[in-house]
């Protein structure tokens, strides 16, 4: 097997981020179970309760966002980015890794420049079609860049992109022997064509708006609505739904069973964050995308727009969802030819290895080959 290898792996901030470190890691571990991996992150961030969560050690560095504007923040900025990077040496010379993996978000910047700085081997892991600020800044002193979109090349150096796809959840393979457990689960009879919404957590705003802007429209149709709020959302939809019967509609805080609610739905709502979007390739649904428009540099609709382009999905802009979002779904449930074809197209970007392949690649670079 030969040495024990050594990796970190840092990034977060965001679910977006540490969902696909984690499965990274996880297979790492199933290729080189000796492997010591260890997380960095950003301080008060969620990575540092979600990576201990599952199994992984972390260390956290001081570093911040760039201010969106001009004032005392900034001298905030540089005085934390100053620290994490004399952090990030620390940490690396503490740690001596093999292989650095970063995957985005704050803390994948200090220690990917200190990384690249002492000549050590390191992978980045883009998730989106527009590339992040961070990645971009260091592609040119890394070893490989793992992409999940065609045209990287425009953010990235040619010869080091890997077209490797997103991490996702291995539960979500072969979900359609789930359908009965599913129907079950969430109460219905599959007599009618669902609809699953999903908005995220604080990104649910407005999809929760277009669901109670169209009450009417859903109960004129003969469809059942899968719907999560969103925990901040949840009391707050209740209560505007008190007193009114929406037999049709199944609203929930938080869905935990993905797999399920892909099972049953003949048609996906959903926001266009880059993990999402991998998964809905992998259970090859047709889907309305209504991107974020609070994300950097708005790439969520690049990314809805890398889908549309290839006739795999639908966009309904954010500014339009509360007048249109049910209507053009609607109209789409009742063509099956169409979700047909979108279903077809969707399943030919889907990268069910991604994890596996990116650790592969990982633990080449670490033992050197």
């Amino acid at each position: 097997m030969g040495k024990r290898l050594k990796i970190i792996v840092s990034g977060g901030g965001t679910g977006g981020h540490i969902f696909p470190a984690i499965s990274i890691a996880n297979a790492i571990k199933e290729q080189r179970p000796d492997a010591e991996i260890l997380f960095v992150g950003a301080n008060g961030r969620m990575e540092m309760e979600r990576v201990p969560a599952a199994g992984y050690n972390i260390v956290g560095l001081p570093v911040m966002g760039f201010p969106r504007r001009l004032g005392i923040s900034m001298i905030t900025f540089f005085i934390s980015l100053a620290r994490s990077m004399r952090d990030a040496r620390r940490v690396i010379k503490q740690f001596n890794p093999d292989v650095v993996v970063g995957v985005g978000g704050y803390a994948s910047g200090p220690i990917l420049r200190v990384a690249t700085q002492l000549k050590l081997p390191a992978v980045i892991q883009e998730q989106n079609s527009f590339a992040g600020v961070t990645n971009r800044l260091v592609a040119k002193r890394v070893s490989k860049i793992c992409v999940a979109y065609e045209k990287m090349e425009n953010y990235f150096p040619a010869a080091k992109i890997v077209h490797t796809g997103n991490p996702v959840r291995k539960n979500l393979i072969k979900i359609s022997s789930l359908r009965d457990e599913a129907l079950k689960f969430f109460g219905i009879d599959g007599s009618k064509k669902v609809i699953l919404l999903v908005g995220g957590s604080l990104g649910a705003r407005t999809l929760n708006e277009s669901v109670m802007n169209s009450l009417g429209e859903i109960d004129g149709n003969n469809v059942d609505v899968i719907w999560q709020t969103g925990k901040y959302y949840y009391p707050e939809m209740l209560k505007r739904l008190e007193g009114k019967a929406h037999g049709n509609l199944h609203v929930f805080e938080f869905l935990s069973r993905m797999d399920y609610a892909y099972a049953v739905a003949d048609l996906v709502i959903s926001r266009a964050g880059a993990g999402t979007i991998s998964e809905l390739c992998l259970v090859e649904k047709p889907v309305v995308l209504v991107p974020s428009p609070n994300v950097a540099e708005d790439h969520q609709t690049k990314n809805a727009m890398a889908l549309v382009e290839k006739s795999a999905a639908v966009m309904v802009t954010d500014a339009e969802a509360r007048e249109k979002l049910f209507s053009v779904s609607f109209g789409l449930l009742n063509d099956s030819d169409n979700l047909k074809s979108m279903s077809q197209n969707i399943a030919l970007l889907a990268k069910p290895n991604a994890a596996d392949d990116i650790a592969s690649i990982v633990i080449k670079l670490a033992e050197g080959k």
